[in-house]
């Protein structure tokens, strides 16, 4: 089996509207396209990452909460690359999101951060390097 890279992530949020507006206006990821199934009664957005990974969002009516903390097994959370975590943080601070201080990795020598969508998600800011070109 080849895996060419990560496709999407699927996030189930419990206020669709609030998600959507964290994701779309907060983070700025452009919607790809908008769904609303009737027959589940729920939407499904669909958001572009800069490198052609999707974030897609779902809503399902009474979905039960996923605990955060103490850390479950599973998925842990997820992160996003930056050419600065210092100021995509201070982007995310301007924006009322609450941020932890900035950490360095003692395996990596990288820079990163914490915050967390509507729901609890833990995201994270990773200084990466920026591709060339």
């Amino acid at each position: 089996m080849d895996l060419l890279g990560l496709h999407h992530v699927a996030i189930i949020c419990g206020d669709y509207a609030r998600s959507r507006a964290f994701y779309t206006e907060t983070l700025g990821l452009p919607v790809i396209a908008e769904t609303y199934r009737a027959s589940r009664d729920s939407w499904k957005l669909d958001l572009a990452l800069p490198d052609g990974a999707r974030l897609e969002l779902f809503s399902f009516p009474g979905a039960p909460e996923r605990p955060s903390r103490p850390e479950a097994q599973g998925l842990r959370h997820l992160a996003f690359a930056v050419a600065d975590v210092e100021a995509a943080s201070a982007a995310l601070l301007a924006k009322g999101v609450a941020v932890e201080p900035i950490r360095t990795d003692s395996l990596t020598d990288r820079r990163f951060t914490f915050f967390a969508d509507p729901d609890g998600l833990p995201l994270e800011l990773y200084e990466a390097d920026q591709p060339a070109g």
